[in-house]
Formats: structure tokens, C-alpha cells, sequence
């Protein structure tokens, strides 16, 4: 089993072109909901919506106003990295089966909310962990999920009707996939690559050679 939770970890991607667009079994979606239902929150605050999006008008409407996000990003670039960036699939809207936006409501346990007076984001992390089980769930049960993070919040809260106060926080395409790509396909297009985890390790203080680098 532990095995199994690891493989699954490093099996997730960010899909965006292997979508199938076949369906997706009610207690399929229930189950993967009921995961990111689990996550920890701060001051067992809960502070995350899941809004399903199958309507396929809105899905456009929201791949519209992505594309041309896209584009002003495409405008920042210079030719270059242009030339690498139109390469590269930002989203799978409209291949997915479905979609998942997640919100986040700061006011939700508010004006007390145990473990957040210090740490004003600490609520925003709470529905990241919720996005990051939903997202591992979807992979155990041979779903692809991708986050689509060209757009903007005030235009997807009109689109779905989403209170003010509530603030959006990811727009997931989630559905069946031929399969998940075994390298990232940032990674395969050349834009970024993974660093080594010990880069990213530190001793006691930030700078400081991990204990792998010691043992080097």
C-alpha cells in the first residue's frame, strides 16, 4: 500500500492534450470529491468550495477569455522563449470531461479562526492541500487532472456567479486520459527543468548543505 501512495505521487501530472472526453462515473467523482473533503484546513475551517462545471457554454466562454490570456502572456515574451511557449498546450477545457473550480472563503470560521492570527494565508493553504488530494485522488483512479492558471479571477467569479468575498483559486479540467506522460510536458518542451531535491534541502538554516551533501 505504501508503495502504491508513492507511485501514485509520482505518477500525477499536469495534463493538458491526452484527455479523451469520456465520461466519469458518479461515485467516481463523489469519491474524489470526499478526498479533497478530507484535506487538513487551519482551525478545521474548511474553507474551500467545489464548483462542477459540465456546461459545455460556460467550458467556452471560459477557454475564450483563457486564449487570450494566453496571448498577453505570448506578448511578454521574448522571441525565443515565444517560440518555445507556442509550442506548448496551456489547458485541456474543452477536451476534459469536466471541470472542478475550487474557491476559497476567508470569512468561513471567521472572526476566530484557531491557528490563523499570526499566518493570514494559512486559509489559502488549506484549500491548496484540499486541491493537491483531489488531484491525487483523480490519479488513483486513472483520471488526468490539469490547473489552468490563465485568467482572471474577477472574470471567472461573474462567469460561474461566485459571491464577492469568495475568491477562486483553481479552475481543474478532470477527466479520462490515454495515458500520463512519464516526463512534465514543461520539462519535455524545454521551458524549465525539475531540480535535484537536494538543492532544495537545507540544514537548520536556509544555505546551509543538506545532510545528503555532507554524506557526498
Amino acid at each position: 500500500m505504501t508503495s502504491q501512495l508513492y507511485d501514485v505521487i509520482h505518477r500525477r501530472r499536469d495534463v493538458r492534450g491526452q484527455f479523451t472526453g469520456a465520461p466519469v462515473a458518479d461515485e467516481v467523482l463523489d469519491r474524489v470529491l470526499a478526498a479533497a473533503h478530507a484535506a487538513p484546513s487551519v482551525g478545521l475551517s474548511q474553507p474551500w468550495d467545489f464548483i462542477v462545471v459540465r456546461d459545455l457554454a460556460v467550458r467556452e466562454a471560459f477557454h475564450r477569455h483563457v486564449r487570450q490570456e494566453r496571448d498577453v502572456f505570448a506578448r511578454t515574451l521574448d522571441a525565443e522563449a515565444a517560440e518555445r511557449f507556442a509550442r506548448i498546450k496551456i489547458d485541456g477545457v474543452l477536451e476534459s470531461t469536466l471541470s472542478i473550480v475550487v474557491t476559497y472563503d476567508a470569512d468561513r470560521g471567521a472572526p476566530a479562526v484557531l491557528g490563523r492570527h499570526a499566518i493570514a494565508d494559512a486559509g489559502l493553504y488549506s484549500v491548496c492541500l484540499a486541491i493537491q488530494n483531489l488531484w491525487l485522488a483523480a490519479t488513483a483512479e486513472q483520471l488526468g487532472v490539469g490547473w489552468v492558471s490563465f485568467y482572471r479571477e474577477e472574470f471567472l467569479r461573474q462567469l460561474l456567479d461566485v459571491p464577492a468575498g469568495i475568491r477562486p483559486v483553481a479552475w481543474l479540467c478532470v477527466g479520462p486520459v490515454t495515458h500520463l506522460e512519464a516526463v512534465p510536458d514543461l520539462e519535455q518542451h524545454g521551458w524549465r527543468r525539475r531540480r535535484p531535491l537536494h538543492a532544495a534541502v537545507h540544514t537548520d538554516r536556509w544555505g546551509s548543505p543538506s545532510a545528503d551533501d555532507l554524506r557526498e
